[in-house]
């Protein structure tokens, strides 16, 4: 195996012409130059130098692969410097997948102070709903997800193998027209708007919806369902229907002709970044994590 540092010791014999001056060049002692090409030449099976009294010069394998090692400790030198730069934080890519209403929320006050920190990392951001975004994050297609899940959710085993950064917890809101009965009540139960047509959210979202309901002992009559937020409080503001949306979701949209109201017995899903183990350890993507905690502690 051809080392980094036996190709040092070789170009700089080639360079100086002499063991004693490479030693010089290199900090050590013509000795150790000495042993390094032997070493060298023990690895590639055939003589580089001919020594001829004080004089030697380079065979034609020593030729050849000190041409070589020319490009090669470059693009060495080159990679130890990029590492270092992404170590340090003046470098590096992070690839996030976010729910939509994260994406409004969260991402861009947590993008904003990475920037401002570090300029030189760069984020690309996708949008997918959890288990879609796990899906992503396990296969490698991203490095950090935000996902949720409801309190309660059977299925709360699917985040063990993962880094998990708690970012805050959100409650649901119903969310009713204006002129609604039930428009200036100050909390409502779910089975209050039993008798009403619904507006539904993502297939999460929507599940947990019909699981509330038939706790409460009704199954809601879904009218619509679309994964867009604003669609959904658009329906509503339209007197189409009533809905349950996240706090976090009525913040990322202004309720035109809809009003929010508090649901009693509270429903709150868990808002989370997640990453896999090896990733959390690097730089770029611990500083992301740290940010996105940040945004949700605000």
């Amino acid at each position: 195996m051809i080392e980094a540092r036996h190709l040092r010791v070789l170009r700089a014999v080639a360079t100086t012409g002499s063991f004693s001056a490479a030693g010089r060049e290199l900090g050590c002692t013509q000795p150790a130059v000495s042993q390094q090409m032997k070493a060298l030449e023990a690895a590639v099976g055939t003589p580089l130098l001919v020594r001829t009294g004080r004089e030697m010069r380079l065979t034609q394998a020593g030729d050849a692969l000190v041409r070589h090692a020319t490009g090669i400790l470059a693009g060495l030198t080159a990679a130890e410097e990029e590492i270092a730069a992404i170590a340090g934080l003046r470098a590096g890519r992070v690839r996030l997948v976010s729910f939509p209403s994260g994406s409004s929320t969260l991402v861009p006050t947590a993008l904003a102070a990475l920037r401002a920190a570090h300029p030189g990392t760069r984020v690309s951001l996708e949008e997918a709903e959890p288990p879609r975004s796990l899906e992503l994050l396990r296969q490698g297609d991203c490095d950090v997800a935000l996902a949720f899940r409801y309190e309660g959710a059977a299925d709360a085993a699917e985040w063990e193998d993962l880094v998990v950064r708690p970012l805050l917890t959100d409650r649901l809101v119903a969310l009713v027209p204006e002129r609604h009965r039930l428009a200036r009540a100050g909390s409502v139960a779910i089975g209050d708007l039993a008798g009403d047509p619904w507006i539904a959210g993502c297939p999460r979202c929507r599940g947990q919806l019909v699981q509330v309901c038939e706790g409460a002992g009704f199954t809601p009559r879904i009218d619509f369902a679309t994964d867009d937020y604003p669609a959904v409080v658009g329906l509503v503001g339209a007197g189409l229907g009533v809905a349950v949306l996240p706090q976090l979701a009525v913040e990322s949209v202004r309720p035109r002709g809809a009003c929010t109201v508090e649901l009693e017995p509270a429903v709150r899903r868990e808002i989370v970044a997640l990453t896999l183990p090896d990733l959390a350890q690097v730089p770029a993507v611990a500083a992301t994590l740290a940010e996105l905690v940040r945004a949700g502690a605000r």
